[in-house]
């Protein structure tokens, strides 16, 4: 079932901000924190995207000046992946690690779609994070109906998933999407996860990939955070810029859209201090971008972008 893009924005803004236990500052940093869903972690509302932009930084030095300086800020979320950099990403986290491990959620991603694959991308996760366990590792990028079918396989990474969630590998598990939420609407309903990331920004809320029906306004916000809600799930936003796709839109305008959405996390990848310390102001005086306001800039951005957008994420390869 979908809802309406005036029925879901009507209601996005105050649902992020009033739910229960929402937005609660960090007592030290006034960092606003939500809860990720059953997890019931206190996560950051703005988290450090540790992609491409982060591997950015040439200089090491830098790298590690800044994911000190976000976690010094009260940034909790750390997100990262098997194979951001063929692992770099990982192992410039894990060198923090050692000494802050206690101070995040630590976020990682598996992109092998078998269980063998999957067990020994693991074992490396956790090596160069240098860390015995993760708190989240998510499924990397599911795409379309032949990657669900591999990822559902009896010897697919879903089943390696379930052992490292139960050998407590990770304490949670879940599945990101970038471009079909259709796809990632049937996952949801079927399996037990506890989180999930998806591409929410205000150029999309139109699109709807490959199994989108023609004229429907079909996105990610319509079709799989609804079920994602009901199932009580931790949600986290991602591709919040579209990979600076938006010219026409300020970064603070996307980033608190996003962030107004029923969310407890938004992801962004900072790849320069001076873009840490704005975000980190947005985040830390973060008030709820009004239903009405979300529609005008949604209707805009998507009108002028989505169509190419969709195009885009169709080939993205998350890396």
């Amino acid at each position: 079932m979908t809802i309406s893009r005036r029925g879901f924005l009507e209601s996005a803004a105050a649902a992020a901000w009033a739910a229960p236990g929402l937005a609660a500052p960090g007592k030290k940093t006034g960092m606003p924190m939500r809860v990720l869903g059953r997890t019931r972690a206190r996560v950051s509302i703005l988290g450090f995207g540790a992609g491409s932009r982060f591997l950015m930084y040439k200089e090491e030095e830098k790298a590690l000046e800044a994911l000190n300086r976000a976690i010094d800020a009260g940034i909790n979320y750390i997100d990262t992946a098997q194979n951001y950099g063929g692992g770099e990403s990982e192992r410039r986290v894990g060198l923090l690690m050692k000494t802050r491990r206690r101070e995040v959620f630590l976020v990682t991603k598996l992109r092998p779609r078998t269980y063998d694959e999957a067990m020994r991308a693991m074992e490396g996760c956790l090596s160069r994070l240098q860390t015995d366990h993760v708190d989240l590792v998510h499924i990397h990028g599911l795409e379309g109906a032949e990657d669900l079918a591999a990822i559902e396989a009896p010897d697919g990474v879903l089943k390696a998933l379930y052992r490292i969630r139960d050998e407590k590998m990770a304490r949670f598990i879940g599945v990101t999407c970038h471009y079909d939420p259709q796809i990632l609407k049937t996952m949801l309903e079927r399996h037990d996860l506890d989180s999930t990331q998806m591409a929410l920004n205000a150029a999309r809320v139109g699109s709807g990939g490959p199994s989108a029906q023609r004229g429907a306004p079909v996105s990610f916000e319509t079709v799989a955070l609804p079920v994602a809600r009901r199932k009580g799930m931790g949600i986290t936003a991602m591709k919040v810029f579209a990979q600076d796709r938006i010219p026409d839109a300020s970064p603070a305008e996307l980033v608190r859209y996003a962030m107004s959405l029923p969310v407890a996390c938004a992801v962004i990848g900072m790849p320069k201090l001076e873009f840490l310390e704005e975000n980190l102001r947005l985040a830390q005086s973060f008030r709820p971008m009004p239903a009405s306001q979300m529609k005008q800039l949604a209707d805009r951005l998507s009108q002028a972008h989505k169509a190419a957008l969709d195009r885009y994420f169709a080939q993205h390869q998350d890396a």
